[in-house]
């Protein structure tokens, strides 16, 4: 509890220059790269952006790292941590150590983007201030001693820009800057966007399946862009579970993903809450009344 405290009292002390710095870079190549489009251009931001936001932040960061949703090899597990370093979101320590504080503390002073402290802190502002991209080694210990002991993932936690520079350099040899900006900076502009907006918008508007203690909602829209992690009020109900969508109105490509996984051999143990079997309990609990 100490180090959440510690964070609490930091966030509106420090000021996060180099991010500022860095997020502000990003975001003007990023308009740049509306003066530059093409087909060629469009394709390889789309594929990077399902690579890094769906395989990468949803299915690896998310659902196996933070939440262990499902077992997966370990050379799966590592391909999707390399896959979430691509969306510049920091590194797999960093990430799931923020999102399971803010799981434990949701809407909370402790609550890393708490949309309580304002749309724009749950939103962007957050990471301009504070500790929360920048744990203690003690916060970290607490909250993710399963990957702190994990070479690899820390590996990954300290080089995780890296891998943007070689998938720039790539696409540099293949269509040059104009490639560049879309593939990296572009892409990862509308990577944070879409990402924060689970942080803001799904706390702020859309349906409430469950009438939990916070204020998380459904939003379609941004599940839409976000591959499913936008069905935020059926998460936060059950957050271990690895299907988000849970009628076939709520679509959720991270689940059809994880589904082909499973019946592939792949992985296994793949937690699931199924809504259908809630219903068919209170109807046991109605007709037994």
């Amino acid at each position: 509890m100490e180090n959440v405290i510690e964070f609490k009292q930091s966030k509106s002390e420090s000021i996060n220059w180099n991010t500022i710095f860095f997020v502000g870079i990003f975001h003007i190549f990023a308009v740049a790269a509306l003066f530059t489009f093409s087909w060629q251009n469009l394709l390889a931001a789309g594929v990077l952006w399902w690579v890094a936001g769906s395989w990468g932040v949803g299915l690896g960061y998310h659902r196996l790292l933070t939440h262990r949703g499902f077992k997966a090899p370990k050379w799966l597990e590592y391909l999707l941590s390399t896959c979430g370093t691509l969306a510049l979101q920091s590194g797999p320590l960093a990430w799931v150590t923020t999102h399971r504080i803010h799981h434990g503390f949701t809407e909370t002073d402790k609550d890393p983007h708490s949309p309580r402290n304002g749309t724009y802190w749950s939103h962007i502002g957050w990471i301009f201030r504070g500790t929360a991209q920048n744990q203690s080694d003690a916060t970290v210990q607490r909250y993710s001693p399963d990957l702190k002991k994990d070479p690899v993932h820390v590996a990954l936690d300290k080089y995780y820009y890296l891998t943007n520079v070689i998938v720039g350099i790539a696409l540099f040899a293949i269509g040059g800057w104009s490639m560049v900006i879309w593939g990296v900076f572009l892409r990862v502009v509308v990577g944070w966007h879409s990402t924060w907006l689970v942080n803001s918008a799904t706390h702020l508007w859309g349906k409430r399946r469950f009438d939990i203690r916070d204020d998380s909602r459904n939003n379609g829209v941004i599940a839409a862009i976000t591959f499913g992690e936008g069905w935020h009020n059926n998460h936060h109900a059950y957050p271990r579970s690895a299907r988000h969508g849970l009628t076939w109105r709520e679509f959720d490509v991270n689940w059809v993903q994880i589904r082909a996984l499973e019946m592939l051999g792949i992985i296994k143990d793949v937690y699931a809450y199924d809504l259908s079997s809630e219903k068919e309990q209170a109807g046991v609990l109605k007709k037994a009344a």
